[in-house]
């Protein structure tokens, strides 16, 4: 679709990643009206390209040359347009509005969402940007999930673990489960030529994972089933995914001090149900939200904070 045929667009919500921008353009109801990616990784990009970028590429696209923006995700980064300090935990939506940072853009204003620090595993800290907004995205569009703990998942190449209480984010954890299963299957003896969907192995790498203690031995498994046992060589792709996720799902929750008798995931539809499906053969319930529709209801809420103040 032409610029000039685009549906009138009254704000700017963009998800900007390492590896992928995704913007969203949305009327005065909040309604997504036209949706694009960019391979604009801040990865990819100099120092002070991010900006250039932005105003030239991505604003004619979407045909907002004249239109309010609101930015998560690295973009607040060292690595990303500017950089916007981290809110410390316990943070709420309020604390996140609070701390917007305001950049330079002739299309308009333009304000990047910070990112959250906790003090992570025994103090040694953790950091997340991106999640946060679909976390309290989520609050927002779920009112009733405002009182009390909850525990919260966000799977995904570093899955985040956050714990809420009364709408607060109190702490989180990060695993890189979704890292490890790149690395291992790409670039070492359990790296499969064939991939496959098997749930029956998938399913297996969860008991496997037990505990979730001891995971470097238990890894190995997935070698010695194949060359030892006979399995499918197919299969490996699967029980590897279930054997971190089932480690993920055992011993990370431990680590906020937090019972893993009911998790809300929140993200991509098919991590999450396998997360579901890991979480279920150790007796949790689980209950999933889609994340892009989390992400876009956290940018609006806190752009619509700040017109308030």
């Amino acid at each position: 679709m032409a610029a000039s045929a685009l549906p009138a667009c009254e704000l700017l919500a963009c998800d900007w990643g390492t590896t992928n921008l995704r913007v969203w353009a949305l009327d005065a109801a909040g309604a997504v009206t036209a949706q694009r990616d960019f391979p604009l990784g801040v990865s990819q990009l100099a120092a002070g390209e991010a900006a250039r970028r932005f105003h030239e590429e991505v604003r004619p696209a979407l045909g907002a040359e004249r239109t309010p923006a609101i930015l998560c995700g690295m973009v607040g980064s060292n690595l990303g347009w500017a950089i916007a300090p981290y809110v410390d935990c316990p943070a709420s939506r309020a604390d996140l509005a609070a701390r917007l940072l305001a950049v330079e853009d002739p299309g308009g204003p333009v304000r990047i969402v910070p990112g959250v620090r906790s003090d992570g595993f025994n103090g040694r800290g953790d950091v997340m940007r991106g999640e946060e907004t679909q976390l309290f995205g989520w609050l927002a569009s779920h009112p009733r999930y405002a009182q009390g703990r909850r525990l919260v998942c966000h799977p995904g190449t570093h899955a985040k673990w956050m714990l809420v209480e009364d709408g607060r984010l109190v702490g989180f954890v990060t695993a890189m489960t979704g890292e490890l299963f790149a690395v291992l299957g790409r670039h070492s003896v359990l790296r499969s030529e064939a991939p496959s969907d098997d749930m029956a192995a998938f399913d297996d790498g969860v008991e496997a994972a037990g505990d979730g203690d001891a995971l470097a031995a238990r890894l190995f498994t997935a070698r010695a089933r194949i060359v030892g046992q006979g399995a499918p060589p197919q299969s490996a792709s699967s029980y590897l995914s279930g054997l971190l996720i089932g480690a993920d799902v055992a011993a990370t929750p431990r680590l906020l001090r937090a019972q893993a008798e009911e998790v809300i995931l929140l993200g991509d539809s098919r991590l999450c149900g396998l997360y579901a499906r890991a979480l279920s053969a150790r007796g949790a319930k689980t209950t999933t939200f889609d994340g892009e529709a989390a992400a876009i209801a956290g940018l609006v809420a806190l752009h619509g904070m700040e017109m308030a103040q």
